[in-house]
Order: C-alpha cells, then sequence, then structure tokens
C-alpha cells in the first residue's frame, strides 16, 4: 500500500510520502487557507494500485485540498485484484476541510473502490464533492468499466451523520434503469458539515439551497437536489447529461453555503502542473 500523511496546521507537515503520491508544499490562497496539491505521479491509479491518504487537519486551522487533475480509473491487470484508495480525514476543533477534488473517471474494464471517512471535532467545518463520470465519453467507453465502489463515512463528535454505500457494475445492472441513472451519465455529490449549527439554521440553508436547485436544474439535462442530514449538515446531489455542466453548479452551491455559514467567498483552488 503506498501511503501519503499530511497534518496541516500553521505549516504542512509531511508525516509519510510513497510513490505515486507527491506534495511539494503548501499554498496560501486569498482566503488565508492552506492549499494542498495532492499530485499522482503516475498519471493514475493503476490496476492492483491500493493507495491510502490520511490528513490530519489541527484545531483553527484553514485547509483546502484538491487534485491536479481527473483522477484516472486504469483497467485491472491480469493476475492483480482490484484498485482501491482509503481516505482517511480528521478535522479538529475548529478547523475548516475544503476537498475539492477534480472528477473520476472509471476506464474500460477498471475495477475500483474508494473509501472515504471524515471524523469532524466541535466546531469543525467541511466542504468536499466527489463528480463521476461514465468513463472516457470521446473514446465511446461509457459505463464500460467492470466494478465501482464508492463508500462515505461522516461523523461529527462520533456521532453517524451520513453514510453512503455505491456500487455499480454496468455489465450486469445497466445504469439506465430508471432505478439508476435513467438517461443521465454523469452524477456527484457535495457535503456541507459544520459542527455545532442548530436544527432550524440547517433547515433554513436547505431551503435557500434548494430554491437554487430548482432554478439550476433543466430537465432531461440536469437535476439538482439538497437534502439536511440527521444533523449537521446538508447534502447536495446532481444528475446530468454533461460533465461540464456540474462544475459551475458545485461552485454555486458552494458559495452560496460558505457565505450563509461562515460569512466568507469560496475561493477556486488555483490548479498547478
Amino acid at each position: 500500500m503506498s501511503c501519503l500523511w499530511l497534518r496541516i496546521g500553521d505549516h504542512l507537515q509531511l508525516l509519510e510520502q510513497e510513490p505515486p503520491w507527491k506534495v511539494v508544499r503548501a499554498f496560501q490562497n486569498s482566503a488565508g487557507e492552506s492549499l494542498v496539491h495532492l499530485h499522482n505521479i503516475s498519471g493514475g491509479i493503476l490496476g492492483g494500485d491500493r493507495l491510502k491518504l490520511k490528513v490530519d487537519v489541527e484545531p483553527k486551522a484553514r485547509a483546502q485540498l484538491t487534485s491536479t487533475g481527473a483522477t484516472r480509473i486504469y483497467r485491472r491487470r491480469s493476475g492483480f485484484g482490484p484498485s482501491s484508495q482509503t481516505c482517511q480525514f480528521t478535522v479538529a476543533e475548529g478547523a475548516r476541510l475544503e476537498y475539492l477534488p477534480d472528477p473520476l473517471i472509471p476506464y474500460a474494464a477498471s475495477d475500483f473502490e474508494q473509501q472515504t471517512r471524515i471524523e469532524l471535532k466541535p466546531g469543525a467545518g467541511l466542504f468536499w464533492w466527489e463528480t463521476v463520470t461514465p468513463g472516457r465519453q470521446a473514446s465511446g467507453e461509457l459505463f464500460d468499466y467492470d466494478l465501482l465502489r464508492i463508500h462515505v463515512d461522516i461523523t461529527v463528535e462520533g456521532q453517524p451523520i451520513a453514510r453512503e454505500r455505491l456500487r455499480l457494475e454496468p455489465k450486469l445492472r445497466p445504469l439506465d434503469s430508471h432505478a439508476r441513472l435513467g438517461p443521465f451519465l454523469y452524477f456527484a455529490t457535495f457535503y456541507i458539515v459544520f459542527a455545532g449549527w442548530q436544527t432550524a439554521r440547517w433547515q433554513k440553508l436547505e431551503t435557500q439551497l434548494s430554491d437554487a436547485a430548482r432554478l439550476w436544474s433543466r430537465p432531461g439535462e440536469i437535476l439538482w437536489g439538497a437534502s439536511t442530514l440527521p444533523a449537521h449538515g446538508v447534502v447536495v446531489r446532481c444528475l446530468s447529461l454533461r460533465g461540464r455542466d456540474i462544475s459551475p453548479g458545485l461552485m454555486g452551491f458552494w458559495r452560496a453555503a460558505k457565505m450563509e455559514i461562515f460569512g466568507e467567498d469560496a475561493v477556486p483552488p488555483r490548479k498547478i502542473y
């Protein structure tokens, strides 16, 4: 297993780093957040790769993590098991994490599992999104992967507030079923969490984001929806025919929620290559 372990406080501490992971340094963005770029120097996740990402955000720190490009999942290689990526985030008291990776692209014949576990302490905040594509659409690879599993667990002060178990096998269970994606090709999830807000405030934010979702949805092209979590947060989901339509919506929800919760503007991560 290849491991990357970061601790982010007043400065970035690189506790462990193994290929293909590569982190050079943290940059301070215009909001004073520590912007960290996660590099995969192999260009993607190869068949049989087992990657682990561990991030500890220290008390009152502000961290923004992004990838330098889409996460490409290559085909499963003969004689190797499925590829996997395990992500573990701990956000300490009064800290904030923005984890904003580029889309995930499962190539033909790929077999991949991603597990994400996020623990927030009192007063901690989280903005985390994930966009999944149907594959290399320009190459005609629509849902040509073998298996895609995505697990997400988010807890606040030990209380589970979100638990997802997604298993997609397009060749066995076609995704164009109305019980799955229907006519849509892309989907996205955006979690907005702040430990300590009361239910009434989350209900107000849900109404605000739901109003925006109706405005930004176009039947047959892109659908947005927002819903409160059991406590401490809201989740926004999207189905879309085109990947390029998702990013502006995610940015809009991010800006609206960050201004409402923290009174701050969202600063998009600056990309480096």
